[in-house]
């Protein structure tokens, strides 16, 4: 009986950087806001028609920003539709509201990833180590920066060791 290889992991953190609740009724309220000066700018349009147009409008403009996923799954770092292999993660820094506004101040650097979303306080910078790649960290959004933190330096290290014990044995 030959022996299996371990399993990977399918879900090591995923979280959805959703929209705040009051983010909804306040665009609906911009809506109709704009709809009612349409009405009164343009008294020749039906009464209705902004606002059929308008409030739907501004509901379906915002249901692209509560869709973006991060996760940490099958050896990948996965934010939306990137995707960084967790080898090449050197260290992650998981920082608060004041930590992230320093990440990205002034000191930034011009080519670091960065997927922010500005009512999510918390964020991780994930310090990269690929001579390919001239991007030197990424900071991206959380709600649970020390536990996806954790998470990768775990599954980064796991991920490093392997490779580290394959290239030794061969």
């Amino acid at each position: 009986m030959t022996p299996q290889p371990p399993a990977r992991t399918t879900e090591a953190h995923q979280e959805r950087l959703g929209l705040p609740w009051w983010a909804w009724p306040t665009t609906l309220l911009v809506g109709a806001i704009v709809a009612t000066e349409l009405t009164l700018g343009f008294p020749e349009l039906p009464a209705w028609l902004p606002y059929s147009v308008l409030l739907p409008l501004s509901i379906l403009l915002l249901l692209p920003l509560g869709r973006l996923r991060v996760a940490v799954r099958d050896g990948e770092f996965l934010v939306d539709d990137a995707r960084l292999p967790v080898e090449f993660i050197a260290d992650v820094v998981a920082l608060d509201a004041a930590g992230k506004r320093e990440a990205l101040g002034v000191g930034a650097h011009p080519t670091a990833f960065v997927v922010q979303r500005p009512w999510i306080g918390g964020a991780v910078q994930v310090l990269l180590d690929d001579p390919a790649d001239p991007t030197p960290y990424w900071v991206v959004s959380t709600r649970r920066p020390v536990e996806l933190a954790t998470t990768l330096l775990a599954v980064s290290r796991r991920a490093r060791a392997a490779s580290d014990s394959s290239a030794s044995a061969s």
